[in-house]
């Protein structure tokens, strides 16, 4: 069978490849490698399609290196064994590790001695961010370069570069069908070059038009696995779009979210944004969450969307306050710090002189609370974003005043 054009497409050469021009431009670390003649142990990380396994075969072929690929998930300890001792005969190997995040233990003891002594060196791939998701014995033995996303021109240029190679015979592809792919990309290189090879055998007359690119495909790609990084990445600008009133970015998020079926992360997202970040701003903002969450429940998707949508755009504009959560951390950070004393006398559950506050005026008396060695601290600093929490302010400033 014919390779695929994503695999034909990649380039022999650094000088080739699309994009990452601060690892590889003229000057650059992995450029002055190559020129240098010299090679390091590393980590590439990044989304999918943006030139990890590219650059990686890359430096190998042009430094003319012998070098064996190899899948953390995929090979056995067999085939680790059967490298090393390639590796020994070559007098040294380079090793091109995919999903090296998923390196297990066994794998990991095995070639730890050999990354020691420079018998193996190792280029590992990863869409995992690897200083959370890579044993520390394995990082420390790397560098560790991080891949940039590629633009919409890298992916045009990399379509172009196709439709002029001989791999696409008598290829006339529209500029308006190639932009259309460089935007359904969602900037993996690899997955436009498939969309390109589809639209010019889905055409009778190899004209890749724009009509065959949307009958092919009329759905972005974009990098969100549940389990990985890509996922928390968004679930995080969700929260801080919200949190920092932008509306627009708050629904374009949602919608990323929406787009995965991720119903349960917006539900737990929007609760912890009700309590974290509006807080006594809007009290009434927890309800209200349940009660979209409820609804949405109910009716499923795609309806869902309709009271997610006014949910979150309520949640963006509404005021917000973290006076509650801060309050609560200076009183746990007291604590945990051992910055803490016993409990007055009078408010044990033993307690004879507790003055019970219901029966006085306006239904509080003055009496201490806190322990001895913190009487005075104060946790709770009210905010004036809403009038409800300035309300509350006055509340406390009285009680405050009565109390001393």
């Amino acid at each position: 069978m014919k390779e695929p054009l994503a695999l034909l497409m990649r380039p022999k050469k650094i000088d080739d490849v699309i994009g990452q021009q601060h690892l590889l431009g003229t000057g650059k670390v992995i450029n002055n490698l190559i020129k240098n003649n010299k090679l390091f142990s590393m980590i590439l990380y990044g989304k999918p399609g943006i030139g990890k396994t590219t650059i990686a075969i890359s430096m190998v072929e042009e430094l003319g290196v012998p070098y064996r690929v190899l899948n953390a998930t995929i090979h056995n300890k067999k085939d680790f064994d059967i490298v090393i001792e390639e590796a020994k005969m070559y007098h040294g190997m380079v090793v091109l590790m995919d999903e090296i995040h998923r390196l297990n233990k066994d794998k990991q003891d095995l070639l730890l001695p050999y990354l020691e002594n420079g018998l193996i060196t190792l280029i590992g791939m990863t869409t995992s961010n690897p200083y959370h998701k890579i044993n520390p014995a394995i990082r420390s033995r790397c560098q560790i370069f991080e891949l940039k996303e590629l633009t919409q021109d890298d992916i045009l240029l990399g379509l172009q570069r196709a439709c002029q190679s001989s791999y696409l015979e008598e290829i006339q592809a529209e500029d308006s069908a190639l932009e259309k792919i460089a935007a359904l990309s969602g900037g993996d290189l690899r997955n436009a070059y498939n969309l390109l090879e589809v639209a010019y055998y889905s055409s009778s007359n190899k004209q890749v038009t724009l009509d065959v690119v949307n009958a092919i495909n009329s759905k972005p790609v974009f990098f969100h696995d549940k389990d990985e990084d890509g996922h928390y990445d968004v679930i995080s600008a969700f929260q801080k779009s919200i949190r920092g009133s932008d509306v627009n970015a708050s629904l374009y998020y949602l919608a990323r979210l929406i787009e995965a079926e991720d119903l349960e992360s917006i539900y737990r997202r929007m609760t912890v944004i009700a309590y974290e970040d509006i807080g006594l701003a809007n009290p009434n903002m927890g309800p209200r969450v349940d009660a979209c969450i409820n609804a949405c429940e109910r009716i499923g998707l795609p309806e869902a969307q309709i009271p997610l949508a006014v949910m979150v755009i309520d949640l963006a504009l509404s005021p917000k306050s973290n006076s509650a959560h801060t309050a609560l951390a200076a009183a746990l950070q007291d604590i945990e710090t051992g910055t803490t004393g016993n409990v007055p006398n009078h408010i044990k559950t033993s307690a004879i002189h507790y003055k019970y506050p219901h029966d006085y005026p306006h239904g509080f008396v003055k009496q201490q609370y806190l322990p001895d060695n913190i009487i005075n601290r104060k946790y709770y600093h009210p905010k004036d974003t809403s009038k409800y929490e300035r309300d509350l302010a006055k509340v406390y400033e009285a009680i405050e005043k009565m109390s001393k």
